[in-house]
Parts: C-alpha cells; structure tokens; sequence
C-alpha cells in the first residue's frame, strides 16, 4: 500500500470511527456500573467482532450482502432490535447500592456477560460492513500483498476504536463518583437506555426507508 493511500485511509477511518455511537455508549456505561477492567474486556470484545466482520467484507460476503438486500437488511433489523433489547435492561434495571470507594469485586461482575454484550453490539452493526466492502477496494492495490494490506488496513481500523472506547471508559470510571447513589447511577441507566432504544429505532426505521 502507498503512504499517500494509507494516510488518506487514516483519515477516512478517523471521521467513521470517532463520531458517537452504540459501542462508545456501552463503554461509558461499563466505565460506571463496574471497573476498568470490564471497559478493557469489552473493547477487546468489540474489535474482536469488528475484525470478524473486517474479514467478512474481504472475503467477499459484504458484497454479496450488499447484492442481497433482503439479507442486510435482517441484519440491520437484527441490530436495532438488539439495542432496543439493551436499552430496555438498563431502564429497567434498578441500582440497589453502590460503593464508590472500591472497585467492584471481580466475582460480582460478569466479565463473560459483558464481553458478550459488547462482541454483538459491534457484529450486529451492519455499518462496519459497509465500510469494509465500501472502501478498502479503493485503497487496495495490485502491486501489494493483498492478505498484508488486509491485516494492516483492519490493524489501523481496529486500533482507533480500541483507543477511543479506553479512554471514553476511563473517563467514566474515574468520575462515577459523582453518581455516588443507587438513585443517581439508576438515573444514568435510564438516560443511557432511552438511547440505545434510540439508536435502535433510528436504525430500524432507516431499514425500512432503505428498503
């Protein structure tokens, strides 16, 4: 890959990444309801499923995906319906305590559940795809490794959301104490529920509109 390339794809995937969404959400909100180290697993979680749709893209299915429309489409419905289905756990979720001088104890956090959580919000985001069918044929070049620009284009893809979601997260975590109570924190889930309800809709009704 050329330098010039790969600096222009830099900063194509810095304006797709950085603006706010689902993932950037769950990592603040693991950043207040546990630890530092949920935030870490989850982000892990997320650009595990980032590349397995980077991989997806390469090999072809993102085109054909795009081909069948009927296909991605359930899959972004299948998304939507999946933030709407978190959204509705934290509103309805009730905080009964939370001590903010100690760290939740590991035994009292499910790590499988949140990385869960945090892996198909990013597989069930058909936007990534998009991105990867879309854009890495402009940037590929014959003259290259095709597997080598591969690693290195979904390498950079992933490494900038890993660095963004760490810092959201950790910025969370360090000032949760301003929602020190069970009815503040409560407060949080339902504000940060209504918008993955939000997210949800919109993506569902962008389907529709699509289609």
């Amino acid at each position: 890959m050329d330098l010039h390339n790969y600096l222009a794809y830099i900063v194509i995937t810095i304006i797709t990444i950085t603006s706010p969404g689902a993932a950037i959400l769950l990592a603040i909100s693991n950043g207040m309801r546990y630890n530092f180290k949920a935030v870490v697993l989850g982000t892990l979680a997320n650009a595990l499923g980032l590349f397995i749709l980077s991989s997806v893209a390469f090999l072809g299915v993102g085109a054909v995906l795009k081909t069948f429309s009927f296909m991605f489409i359930i899959l972004k419905i299948a998304g939507a319906l999946y933030l709407i289905y978190l959204g509705i756990k934290l509103i309805l979720k009730k905080e009964l305590e939370l001590n903010i001088n100690k760290e939740a104890k590991q035994e009292d956090i499910n790590y499988l559940k949140v990385a869960k959580t945090a892996f198909l919000v990013a597989v069930t985001n058909p936007k990534p795809i998009l991105f990867f069918t879309a854009v890495f044929p402009l940037f590929m070049s014959p003259k290259y490794s095709l597997v080598g620009q591969f690693f290195i284009m979904t390498g950079t893809f992933l490494a900038i959301p890993i660095v963004s979601l760490i810092t959201y997260g950790y910025i969370a975590n360090r000032f949760k104490s301003y929602f020190s109570s069970a009815k503040s924190l409560t407060l949080f889930n339902k504000v940060t529920g209504s918008l993955f309800v939000i997210m949800g809709l919109a993506m569902g009704l962008y389907s529709k509109k699509a289609n």
